[in-house]
């Protein structure tokens, strides 16, 4: 049930991302669209697991999974926030769209250049309550990753009472 769950939130966050961009018209940066690249593979391994419904052992392996990918999405996200909050002095200067950087460099050089942030990074075009949209995402993911890592170690735990009951 809660890997059902969190699939769903990965998808709900997914679908406030893609109305932030078509209907708000707010244009992800490099950054975000990273971001989005480790909602999406944090909602597979939430469902996956879900459907899978593993043993003791699984869902172990199930929780230390979802926790590294919401780990690495929040890295990502941590690093989206800090780029906003630098003095003016201090952002970077805006790079090559990641269309751009793909074609062009290879896949760890695109990345390299990505995860160092651009100008286009540091702005904030949209917030809630004081927040910006990077700073939610970091919030979503230490959330799942968290709730995700001890449900499944419950689960795992069930499952072996289950078997010794059995």
């Amino acid at each position: 049930m809660a890997n059902g769950s969190g699939a769903l939130f990965c998808a709900g966050c997914m679908g406030y991302a893609l109305f932030a961009q078509h209907v708000l018209g707010l244009e992800p940066c490099p950054l975000c669209i990273l971001q989005r690249v480790a909602m999406i593979a944090l909602g597979l391994a939430f469902f996956v697991a879900f459907l899978h419904d593993p043993g003791r052992l699984g869902a172990r392996i199930y929780g230390v999974l979802i926790f590294l990918v919401a780990a690495i999405g929040g890295s990502v996200s941590a690093r989206h926030f800090r780029l906003q909050n630098l003095p003016p002095d201090q952002v970077p200067d805006c790079g090559p769209g990641l269309d751009y950087m793909l074609s062009s460099f290879p896949l760890g050089e695109t990345l390299k250049m990505v995860l160092s942030g651009s100008g286009e990074c540091a702005k904030i075009v949209w917030s809630f309550l004081g927040f910006s949209m990077p700073a939610w995402v970091f919030a979503c993911f230490v959330f799942l990753g968290v709730a995700g890592f001890l449900a499944n170690q419950h689960l795992g735990k069930a499952k072996t009472a289950q078997l010794a009951g059995a």
